[in-house]
């Protein structure tokens, strides 16, 4: 059975956090001055703020746009040349040239320390506490600290460690920071439990973290390599913990690919390690709206709650969809691609739909799109009383003309930067539960499921220096094949690196997972649309310029990353 955490009132707890200060500082107020609280509240009060940086690292601002708009996956152009300019941060970010005065670097890079910093604080403050779960929360804060860690280390090129709440952080970078993470997962590896996940760190989370991490061993001992050198060593780990994984028989791949990411999807035996989103813990996140229209409107009860036209996929990506599945349309021959849920898409005299079974469609949203009409705030009906559905324009825009059409080309031009360029992705569900669907997103943030195990699994297998291309193949064949709910994918015939890659990209767009993807396969040089940078030193993004000012009066304690 699944376990939540209840969060007290933890401002009782954690009085002061540093946002943005390198050395993690925090005040801890003695638990004696919680009064009223048992020690089982106590516990939980100071584990819970440990897992709650996880949203905040997650926002469709932060950590994805980082992971995504940074790839040949996602490009986030100036709206109408209104919406979306940000100072071109996204622009930039796109582009490779990123500064140091970056806001969503910085938040991201704000959210992320406060973790560690509270992870620290739960393992000094958790010692004392006489509740029998107080052991398994000081592993699980060990386990997000080193977790935190491997963001900081994928992200800008360095882990700070620190044990006791008086120190200074101490930087690691390279190996040192490689067997950091590693120790930490390996010390609570034994601790943590096996069924409090998947929003909580489990035995199985804590493989699935270690084989990420030797995985891509090769890019954090040397990131700016001209080429990753893949120890046979590593990879063995790889697939000792992806075996682990796998034989505990406590997962399972999910025959419907989209019910990976439906509001419900906390139960999904896929997932593994997720940022728990659930209604009743304040589920936050926004990942449904983001790439819509601002004028498809998800939910009959809710007027208002509509999309933000933000990014869309590259061209180039989807000519991989494309190519990959000829003579068929990926939409027929691959359930990843698209699921359609309104049936006017195929049958245009399927116009009027009852509102409780209203749902849009999921996927890479192309073409013409269709949905609910808003006039003057309320949404027009049949004759019967059921929701009139038609073709969509613009009007939250402006542009009643301008067919809400979205078109594969999509760049960073006057004309490509319309609000009806590019094709968009709904693969997260909007959310049918929350109060407006728009701010408040129920789904489960995935950040390890079981399909990732095979794949890393086959990559591993297939990067040896004698390769396993029949057993590589095998698993990535299961995959392929484990969406039964409709026709599955078509299994390969044969498989490499370049075909793993892209066997990636179909299973694990928009999560987040891309340019990590893209470093390790060496293609994050490459050139796709508006973007031509081969700059190797951009695999690692800017330290925020705060974060630098902040350490100041530490000479030579923080330095920017090389060509910031």
């Amino acid at each position: 059975m699944t376990k939540k955490l209840v969060n007290v009132p933890i401002v009782l707890v954690f009085l002061f956090i540093m946002t943005g200060c390198t050395k993690l500082n925090e005040q801890v107020l003695d638990e004696s001055s919680v009064t009223g609280l048992t020690d089982k509240q106590i516990a939980e009060g100071i584990i819970a703020p440990v897992y709650a940086r996880l949203p905040d690292i997650f926002l469709h601002t932060n950590y994805f746009a980082m992971q995504e708009i940074s790839t040949d996956e996602a490009i986030l152009p100036y709206r109408g040349g209104t919406d979306w300019g940000d100072n071109g941060i996204y622009l930039a970010l796109h582009k490779h040239e990123t500064t140091s005065t970056d806001p969503n670097v910085r938040s991201t890079w704000n959210n992320i320390t406060q973790g560690i910093s509270r992870a620290v604080t739960a393992i000094n403050a958790l010692p004392t506490n006489s509740d029998p779960n107080a052991k398994i929360f000081i592993a699980e804060a060990r386990g997000m600290r080193a977790y935190y860690s491997m963001l900081t280390l994928d992200l800008f090129g360095l882990v700070f460690v620190k044990d006791d709440l008086g120190e200074t952080s101490k930087i690691l970078r390279g190996e040192q920071a490689l067997e950091y993470i590693k120790s930490e997962l390996l010390a609570v590896e034994p601790i943590v439990e096996t069924t409090t996940g998947p929003g909580r760190l489990t035995k199985a989370g804590i493989w699935g973290l270690l084989a990420r991490l030797y995985l891509n061993a090769a890019v954090y001992r040397d990131p700016f390599a001209a080429s990753f050198t893949f120890k046979n060593e590593d990879m063995d780990k790889v697939i000792e913990y992806c075996d682990k994984i796998i034989a505990s028989n406590q997962y399972a791949l999910a025959p419907e690919y989209f019910s990976l990411f439906n509001d419900n999807n906390h139960t999904n035996k896929e997932l593994i390690f997720a940022v728990d989103q659930r209604n009743d813990l304040n589920g936050h996140n926004r990942m449904a709206y983001f790439s819509l229209s601002g004028d498809q409107f998800p939910l009959p009860a809710y007027p208002s709650a509509n999309g933000t036209d933000g990014p869309a996929i590259t061209p180039d990506f989807y000519r991989t969809w494309v190519d990959a599945n000829l003579p068929l349309d990926p939409a027929v021959s691959d359930p990843r691609f698209y699921k359609q849920n309104l049936s006017i898409y195929s049958n245009p005299a399927d116009s009027c739909v009852d509102a409780a079974s209203f749902n849009i469609n999921r996927g890479i949203l192309r073409g013409q799109q269709y949905g609910l009409i808003r006039r003057n705030g309320v949404f027009l009906k049949c004759a019967n009383g059921k929701m009139l559905v038609a073709k969509l324009f613009h009007d939250t825009r402006n542009k009643p003309t301008l067919p809400v059409d979205f078109t594969e080309q999509i760049d960073f031009s006057v004309a490509g930067s319309n609000y009806n360029t590019g094709y968009r992705v709904e693969k997260y569900e909007f959310s049918r539960t929350s109060v407006s669907g728009r701010n408040f997103g129920e789904p489960d943030i995935v950040i390890l499921r079981l399909a990732d195990i095979y794949l890393m699994r086959a990559e591993a297998k297939l990067r040896k220096s004698t390769p396993n291309a029949v057993a590589a193949l095998a698993d990535v064949n299961v995959v392929r094949g484990a969406r039964t709910a409709t026709t599955p994918a078509k299994p390969l015939a044969s498989i490499s690196l370049d075909l793993l890659f892209r066997e990636r990209g179909f299973e694990f767009y928009w999560e987040c997972l891309r340019r990590t993807d893209m470093i390790r396969f060496g293609k994050y040089e490459g050139t796709w649309t508006e973007k031509s940078n081969s700059d190797k030193l951009k695999r690692i993004f800017p330290i925020p310029q705060t974060a630098i000012d902040g350490a100041s009066n530490l000479p030579g304690y923080l330095t920017q990353n090389a060509s910031y």
